[in-house]
């Protein structure tokens, strides 16, 4: 099993990255916020190897921690692998442990593509096994909302191409159309970075 990947990012879509080693080989990566890596940038990506019978694909991430939460996302019924890449994009790691500890289903049906149904599954199934997440975060992680994340760190040219950039990127999470444009609406005089975009976007989205 491949557990990271370290070599330079060649490319950076709206759902993946892609990384050149230095034996030749480049990996596409689905990553759960790809505008947070800089192309030419080394990096080490811990992967996470997804099979079934008509695919075969490799997930990135910037911390074992966001790994060990995408697996076990990926153990409740109702949530696949892209869904597991949304709901971490959108949030800390110990931001959702801790919705899931106080069994907080308001906050979980936030994400996209989750349901009451499915948010019930979470709690069910994952409130014993993310104390750990919960327990080393610290305040701030816990109640300040997306500042501790750092999603991105790229630093992309303002104005309309950020902006058509960071729309692709959020519905590459999962969000529908209708939704990426009302809230890209509220942006709409916004002069950010693409990153800057898809994280405050990611923060109404949350916060509604």
């Amino acid at each position: 099993m491949i557990d990271y990947i370290e070599g330079r990012i060649e490319y950076i879509e709206s759902d993946s990255v892609t990384i050149g080693t230095n034996q030749g080989v480049g990996y596409r990566l689905f990553c759960p916020n790809p505008y947070e890596h800089k192309v030419k940038q080394e990096k080490r990506i811990f992967t996470h190897h997804y099979v079934r019978e008509d695919a075969a694909h490799l997930y990135g991430f910037s911390t074992r921690e966001q790994r060990d939460l995408f697996r076990k996302l990926l153990d409740v019924s109702g949530i696949g692998p892209k869904g597991a890449l949304a709901i971490i994009a959108s949030a800390a790691p110990a931001q959702i442990a801790s919705a899931v500890q106080r069994e907080d289903v308001n906050f979980l049906t936030k994400f996209p593509g989750i349901g009451k149904k499915t948010a019930g599954r979470m709690v069910l199934d994952l409130k014993d096994k993310l104390k750990e997440f919960a327990a080393n975060a610290s305040f701030e992680e816990l109640a300040g909302g997306m500042t501790e994340v750092d999603l991105f760190s790229a630093g992309v040219e303002l104005g309309a191409e950020a902006h058509e950039e960071a729309a692709e990127a959020l519905k590459a999470l999962g969000y529908s159309e209708s939704e990426v444009q009302k809230v890209m609406s509220k942006l709409k005089k916004e002069i950010m970075t693409t990153e800057e975009l898809i994280k405050k976007a990611l923060q109404l989205f949350i916060s509604k």
